[in-house]
């Protein structure tokens, strides 16, 4: 078979947990200037590439598609496709959306929507099964993004900052958060910072967050702060050339505190300036400084 895909940018191939939100996922990248397709059987993606080969937005940006669960036969229909697509052209991209259980069934239930395994299991059930059902192509996907605890405008800048800046996306993403509201599950290394002394029981500063100079200042006073930043530093001066020569797309280090306001911010912050030179590109995502607190 020829090389008949030199047209074609990229391609994009989104799949995971249903629920997980494949279809917003798509969204955004049409919005990018990506040839967008919904649920395309997964043998009928080589034909698509070349009937693709002289559209502009396949050749401008790339092809976007989304595979959903539709029977027990997908994960190896998938992964005999992806193969093939990989000896036609470098840049393929698996993106596997994944989320908890919890959230998952939250969201069917809001929707009131069926499982698409099937009717006659429960919600529950059908995630089970597709998790199970869907393990060989999580194992091989480039990029995993957890959204249980994203909402639409955090989902949408990090897949922006994945996928989309600079053809391919930040090599180093920074995020905040709150242990209060669970661990980022996609992040490949964690900080917990609640050991620092915490701006929150400070009068002054507890309705400000760690974005505000006083706060950052409050924190470097306090020699422990710039112990665990040489510390840090040095960590990741070992790690993220090395992690990134690996071939991975992306390496995300995850901060956090309590309640992901204050301390986790403000380090996060420092990080993102620290490593601002790193070679392509570079992002943070602050994700619970927007909940509301008690004050």
């Amino acid at each position: 078979m020829g090389k008949y895909t030199e047209g074609v940018r990229q391609c994009i191939i989104v799949t995971g947990m249903s629920g997980a939100g494949k279809t917003t996922t798509l969204k955004v990248l049409e919005d990018q200037g990506f040839f967008a397709i919904d649920n395309i059987p997964p043998m009928l993606l080589p034909q698509l590439f070349q009937l693709l080969s002289n559209n502009r937005a396949a050749t401008h940006m790339g092809l976007a598609a989304t595979i959903d669960i539709r029977s027990e036969r997908l994960p190896d229909d998938f992964m005999k496709v992806v193969s093939l697509l990989k000896k036609l052209t470098s840049d393929v991209k698996i993106v596997f959306l994944n989320a908890s259980d919890g959230a998952l069934l939250s969201r069917f239930e809001q929707t009131r929507r069926r499982h698409p395994l099937g009717e006659n299991l429960s919600i529950q059930e059908g995630i089970r099964k597709e998790r199970l059902l869907l393990t060989p192509i999580l194992e091989n996907a480039d990029v995993v993004i957890d959204t249980s605890l994203m909402d639409s405008r955090q989902c949408r800048e990090r897949l922006v900052d994945e996928l989309c800046r600079e053809s391919g996306g930040v090599s180093l993403l920074f995020t905040s958060f709150g242990f209060k509201y669970g661990v980022p599950q996609d992040s490949n290394y964690v900080f917990d910072v609640r050991f620092l002394p915490n701006p929150f029981y400070v009068a002054e500063l507890k309705p400000l967050s760690g974005m505000d100079d006083v706060v950052k200042k409050y924190l470097h006073s306090f020699p422990e702060t710039e112990e665990f930043l040489d510390s840090c530093t040095r960590f990741l001066d070992f790690v993220i050339p090395r992690y990134l020569s690996t071939g991975k797309s992306m390496l995300h280090v995850a901060v956090g505190c309590t309640g992901g306001r204050h301390r986790s911010v403000a380090v996060a912050e420092w990080l993102f300036t620290r490593y601002g030179d790193t070679p392509g590109g570079i992002s943070v995502n602050h994700r619970d400084l927007s909940r509301v607190q008690a004050l």
